[in-house]
C-alpha cells in the first residue's frame, strides 16, 4: 500500500506527555524541516501548541510544526490520521488501555508504526489480531522501541551478526547483563508495568502469556528449549560471577525469541537467551544475588494482589505524563553487556558485546531510540526481509538501527573474546 504522497512523514502521537515531548525534541534537534515532515498529535490543541512553540521560532530551524488532533478511543479519526501519515510514533500508554485502536488504524491503512510498550500481554493480543492484516498491507508494526527492548533485542542481533560473519555460525546462547544505569522511570512506564498484573489477575490468556517463554512467537511456534526468565540467584559460568533476575527479562527475552522466529531462525531453533543483573563474585556476590531475587519476588507478589497494586498506583507511582525537564532527562547513563557462545568447525567461540549510552535509559536514551526507529522506518533504513506484520526492533528494522544510534552517541559493539 503506497504511502509516498502522505502529508506527514512522522507523527509523534502523545507529544504532550514526557516521552512524546522528548521524542519531538530529539527529532527537531537532529533533522531539518526540509528533510522531515514532522507533526505532533494528541487530544489537547492548547497543550500541543505549547509543545510546538518550544521547538519553533528564532532559535530553531523549525518555523512550524503541524498539530494533529484526535482521541485514542476514536477509531474513525485514528484511521483518518493513519491515512495521512507514513510513520506513527506513539508514546500513549498504557498501551493495553489506549494502544489498540491506533494499531488497528495503521494496520488497515498500510502505515508504519513504532511504540515504547513493555506490556507483553498486549503485544501478544496485537500479534494474534493484527499480524496478518499488517503483513498484507505492508504495515510494519514495531513494538518495544525504547529501553524495552532495543538494547537486548538489537544487542543480540549485533552479537549474532558478528558471530555469523566471523565464524559462519550463530551463538546458541546470548546472555544479556544489566551492568550499570541511573535515571528515572516515567509514570507511564510504571503504569504499563502495573497493567501486566492487572491483566494477569483477570485474563487467562494474559496469565498464559506471562507463563510461556515463547508466548510472542508466531502461532504454532510457541514452544522450545528455553526455560524462561531467571527467578533466583545463579552462578553465571560465561561471566564468572553471580547474577540475579532482571525485572525487564519477562518482556525482553520474549521479544528476542520473536525476532529469531520471524527471521526464520537464523540463530537456530535451539537458541536460548537470558537477561540478568550481575552482582559480583564470592560470598558478597551470592548474597547480593539472593537479596535481589528476594526483592523481586516480594514486588511481584505484592503487585499480584489487587488492593496492594491499587495502593502502589495511588501513593507510589507518579501520574502518567509526569517526569523530568528536558535537561534532567538527558542526565544519567546505562550500560549493558552481552556474551554469546557458539560452536564453529574450529571449536567453541565467545562474542562480547556492549550497548551503552550517556543518557538515562527511561527518558533521554529511550527518546533517541524511538525517534531513530521512526526515521529508520520512514527511510527504509533496514536490513529486514519483512515488509509488514507485527514485528520487533531486530526483525522489523535490524542492525542499521545500531548505526543510527551510534551516530547520536550510543556505544554499540561486538567482538570476539580472546
Amino acid at each position: 500500500m503506497s504511502t509516498q504522497h502522505r502529508q506527514y512523514d512522522v507523527l509523534v502521537w502523545g507529544a504532550t506527555g514526557v516521552a512524546g515531548r522528548l521524542v519531538a525534541e530529539h527529532l527537531t534537534d537532529r533533522y531539518a524541516p526540509e528533510d522531515l515532515a514532522l507533526a505532533l498529535g494528541g487530544r489537547s490543541e492548547e497543550r500541543l501548541a505549547a509543545v510546538a512553540e518550544a521547538f519553533t521560532g528564532a532559535d530553531s530551524e523549525w518555523d512550524d510544526l503541524p498539530l494533529v488532533l484526535g482521541d485514542a478511543t476514536e477509531p474513525e479519526r485514528l484511521r483518518e490520521i493513519a491515512e495521512q501519515t507514513q510513520v506513527v510514533c506513539t508514546t500513549v500508554g498504557p498501551y493495553t488501555t489506549y494502544g489498540s485502536p491506533m494499531v488497528a488504524a495503521c494496520a488497515a491503512a498500510g502505515t508504519d508504526y513504532c511504540d515504547l510498550t513493555g506490556e507483553v500481554n498486549w503485544v501478544r493480543e496485537i500479534v494474534d489480531r493484527y499480524h496478518d492484516e499488517a503483513a498484507a498491507n505492508d504495515a510494519r508494526i514495531v513494538h518495544s522501541c525504547g529501553f524495552d527492548s532495543v538494547p537486548t533485542d538489537l544487542g543480540t542481533a549485533v552479537v549474532q551478526e558478528h558471530a555469523l560473519e566471523t565464524f559462519e555460525a550463530p551463538c546458541d546462547v546470548v546472555r544479556v547483563y544489566l551492568e550499570a544505569g541511573d535515571g528515572g522511570v516515567s509514570g507511564g512506564t510504571l503504569a504499563s508495568f502495573a497493567e501486566l498484573f492487572d491483566e494477569a489477575s483477570s485474563d487467562p490468556i494474559a496469565r498464559q502469556t506471562l507463563a510461556n517463554p515463547y508466548s510472542l512467537a508466531p502461532a504454532g511456534e510457541r514452544d522450545g528449549v528455553d526455560p524462561g526468565e531467571q527467578t533466583g540467584p545463579r552462578r553465571d559460568g560465561l561471566r564468572g560471577e553471580w547474577t540475579g533476575p532482571s525485572p525487564m527479562a519477562v518482556v525482553n527475552e520474549r521479544v528476542v525469541r520473536r525476532s529469531n522466529a520471524l527471521l526464520e531462525y537464523p540463530w537456530g531453533r535451539e537458541f536460548r537467551c537470558t537477561e540478568s543483573i550481575p552482582t559480583g563474585d564470592g560470598l558478597g556476590g551470592a548474597a547480593a544475588a539472593t537479596g535481589l531475587s528476594a526483592g523481586m519476588g516480594l514486588v511481584t507478589a505484592a503487585l499480584s494482589v489487587d488492593p496492594v497494586r491499587e495502593a502502589v498506583r495511588e501513593y507510589v507511582f507518579p501520574d502518567r505524563g509526569e517526569g523530568p525537564s528536558s535537561e534532567e532527562a538527558k542526565e544519567g547513563r546505562f550500560r549493558i553487556g552481552l556474551l554469546g557462545r557458539g560452536t564453529a568447525p574450529e571449536g567453541q567461540f565467545v562474542v562480547e558485546g556492549t550497548f551503552a549510552a550517556d543518557r538515562g535509559p527511561g527518558y533521554g536514551a529511550t527518546a533517541q531510540m524511538l525517534g531513530e526507529s521512526a526515521v529508520a522506518l520512514l527511510r527504509d533504513d533496514t536490513d529486514s526481509p519483512l515488509s509488514g506484520g507485527v514485528l520487533t526492533p531486530a526483525s522489523g528494522i535490524g542492525t542499521p538501527l545500531a548505526g543510527r544510534l551510534r551516530d547520536v552517541g550510543f556505544e554499540i559493539t561486538a567482538g570476539t573474546r580472546a
